[in-house]
């Protein structure tokens, strides 16, 4: 009878010493979860301020100097969005990719996803003209940045995207849009109109001329 009392304390003493590890490990695995929120809330308002100061330093700077402001404006309105290397910059420096799609895609969009269809193709420019349907719904070839809205001579009203992989894609002579200046749009998705049965396409990289049969199917 003894021994089996003893045996008893014997046991419960161990329970009594194991609590006080299995506590232990409890409170670390809380500390350890509190530390990767806070570090995640402290990375999110590092890169919040970070924004806040560049935009405000932007903003004196257009201000102050009239030099500046010529050629900020100058870059943005005159010159293409260089999206595709500000994304990488981004990315490399940040560890992911620009939010586009979260802040300018609107979520209640007619739903549109279509390849480019064609009946002829011929060379023209520095591009090419494709001969399409009456009243052709133009699709996007490739995600990115709306960088221009606006008349090119020879090819009416041109849109172009800076695309996601750096190669700028002219448009030409496309009505009805569906789309804005700096609107980020995704493949596949609804651009405009073709009007007479026209669409131009260009292929452009850096200022360069690219072969359009590199793009097209």
């Amino acid at each position: 009878m003894d021994k089996e009392i003893e045996k008893l304390k014997a046991e419960m003493k161990k329970k009594k010493q194991r609590t006080p590890d299995v506590n232990m490990r409890a409170h670390k695995r809380e500390d350890s979860t509190k530390s990767a929120i806070l570090r995640y809330v402290t990375n999110y308002a590092l890169k919040v301020l970070l924004t806040i100061a560049i935009t405000l330093i932007l903003f004196i700077s257009l201000k102050k100097n009239r030099d500046f402001k010529t050629q900020f404006y100058h870059h943005v309105y005159d010159t293409n969005f260089d999206f595709a290397t500000v994304n990488q910059l981004y990315k490399k420096y940040v560890g992911s990719e620009l939010p586009f799609q979260e802040l300018f895609i609107k979520k209640d969009k007619e739903v549109f996803n279509e390849k480019l269809t064609y009946e002829e193709s011929h060379i023209y420019k520095d591009g090419v003209k494709l001969t399409v349907a009456p009243s052709y719904l133009v699709p996007v070839q490739q995600s990115g940045i709306v960088v221009f809205i606006g008349e090119k001579e020879g090819y009416g009203n041109t849109v172009i995207i800076q695309q996601v992989d750096g190669v700028d894609l002219w448009y030409g002579n496309v009505d009805h849009l569906n789309i804005k200046l700096y609107d980020y749009v995704e493949k596949g998705s609804l651009l405009g109109e073709a009007k007479d049965e026209t669409l131009y396409l260009v292929y452009k990289k850096e200022g360069k001329v690219l072969d359009y049969k590199t793009y097209l199917s």
